[in-house]
């Protein structure tokens, strides 16, 4: 299956879960997700991987300096070294993980890709579903700041009747999505 057809049917899907919640009144999809595929997710990376991954980066071997003041021989030496230091000592992955894990997670496979996927359902009785889908490259970090806002209106001084159920999955190869194995 090609990537774009895996694509398409993570945010059908998604879609479809967020449809589910409309209304009792509203007929059921014949293409809907069985809710029994849906597994709870929660971020979880072992203290182990990160401290290897923390030693790996500052034991980067740096090549000589580029001969060009341009980047015609690549990213410069000079720039590269702020992003892998912050990465290798800077960044708080326990901090984003506890970020993530504030709100509802899920896994669900659609054509044999684990698509993994935030779900937070709004208070309000009427909340219109809203999907919300990075681009490349990007994540579900993109959306973090946005949920509260629109699935709790009222307490940013909107109305009840602006809140959303909001749905944001990781697209294939992206984030704990898993990866399609064939070209596309």
């Amino acid at each position: 299956m090609k990537t774009t057809d895996i694509i398409s049917r993570t945010v059908l899907s998604g879609a479809l879960v967020l449809q589910a919640g409309l209304s009792d009144a509203q007929m059921e999809s014949p293409m809907a997700v069985p809710t029994e595929t849906i597994q709870p997710f929660r971020v979880h990376i072992p203290d182990a991987d990160l401290k290897d991954f923390r030693k790996r980066i500052q034991e980067t071997r740096w090549p000589d300096m580029e001969t060009v003041g341009d980047h015609s021989q690549g990213a410069k030496l000079s720039e590269l070294k702020g992003p892998v230091k912050y990465w290798g000592t800077g960044y708080d992955w326990k901090k984003a993980e506890g970020k993530l894990n504030k709100h509802p997670q899920f896994i669900t496979n659609i054509d044999g890709v684990d698509i993994h996927f935030i779900h937070v359902r709004s208070k309000e009785r009427n909340a219109m579903p809203l999907l919300l889908t990075h681009g490349w490259p990007g994540s579900v970090f993109e959306f973090l700041n946005v949920i509260e806002p629109l699935t709790n209106p009222t307490a940013f001084g909107g109305k009840a009747e602006d809140a959303f159920d909001v749905i944001i999955p990781s697209l294939p190869g992206f984030g704990f999505s898993g990866k399609p194995t064939e070209k596309g």
